[in-house]
């Protein structure tokens, strides 16, 4: 398994940064996405939803915005106050993105609680492939 790569980015609201090193122990579910995309408008509410029904003693869910890739910042913001409760913050432009090797939003990466990359969903999987590979990791 490959090792998870640390960052270290903004909340989305606040200049309060967190890293992945923060949430060693748990499993992690990243989600990276931009406002302008429509898979990222068909998939982030069903992984809020699912975020409220998690044990967060187990699993953290959080979502990265690709600023390299939006349009406006603004327009990200304004995602986030209407859609997500779950820790959201802000790429370096698109390092972190990169350094996922992400192909496109959303992109969804499961890190287990060591620290390691356990699966990585693209654009076009299903939400319940998804939910599986968490229930593997908790």
């Amino acid at each position: 398994m490959e090792k998870a790569p640390n960052f270290r980015l903004p909340q989305i609201q606040s200049n309060t940064f967190y890293q992945l090193e923060d949430f060693l122990g748990k499993a992690v579910i990243l989600t990276f996405w931009t406002s302008w995309c429509p898979d990222c408008q068909k998939d982030l509410p069903k992984k809020e939803h699912l975020y409220q029904t998690l044990n967060s003693e187990k699993v953290e869910m959080i979502t990265i915005n690709v600023a390299g890739r939006e349009r406006y910042s603004e327009d990200a913001v304004d995602f986030y106050q209407s859609h997500l409760r779950e820790l959201t913050l802000v790429d370096n432009g698109i390092e972190t993105y990169s350094n996922f090797k992400a192909q496109g939003v959303p992109t969804t990466v499961i890190i287990n609680k060591e620290g390691f990359i356990a699966n990585r969903f693209g654009d076009k999987s299903e939400f319940l492939e998804i939910v599986e590979a968490i229930g593997k990791v908790i």
